[in-house]
């Protein structure tokens, strides 16, 4: 598994054997029972192992959960406090959404201004410099002392 130092020929080596001391079990004597009061002490109980050792301990019994205290019950005036900080965020959230919507509208009424100027000032601008003269509306010629409107003549 390891490669072999080059200095040292395998022969070279010192080989230790080790064995294992066995222990010899101790011998034990039961230890002497002695009466104990009902209800005060554990009961001790003794248990005797494969190889003739005796263990003796204290019993241990399952571990009983406490009963579960009542809850104490929750004053009114935390229950108000509760349900109006509730309340207030919520009006705060409503104005919050109220305001922005409104900022939305004025932003939307003023483009529609907007366009609504730029196609009217389009029309006007059509008309003044279209190149068809007049068609129609009032003719004043001063010099002639001749008025025309509407196309009628009187």
């Amino acid at each position: 598994m390891y490669p072999e130092h080059p200095g040292h020929a395998p022969a070279e080596r010192a080989v230790e054997v080790h064995q294992p001391t066995p222990i010899t079990p101790a011998a034990v004597t039961p230890a002497p029972l002695v009466p104990v009061q009902p209800g005060s002490v554990p009961a001790v109980a003794s248990v005797v192992l494969p190889d003739g050792r005796v263990v003796t301990g204290y019993a241990i019994e399952n571990a009983k959960p406490e009963p579960v205290a009542a809850k104490p019950p929750v004053s009114r005036a935390a229950v108000n406090v509760a349900l109006g900080g509730v309340g207030f965020l919520a009006v705060c959230g409503g104005l919050l959404l109220l305001t922005s919507f409104i900022a939305a509208l004025t932003a939307f009424i003023g483009q529609l201004i907007i366009l609504a100027a730029v196609i009217f000032g389009g029309w006007i601008a059509v008309q003044i410099f279209s190149p068809s003269g007049h068609q129609g509306g009032t003719t004043v010629n001063i010099r002639k002392a001749v008025i025309k409107r509407n196309h009628f003549h009187g």
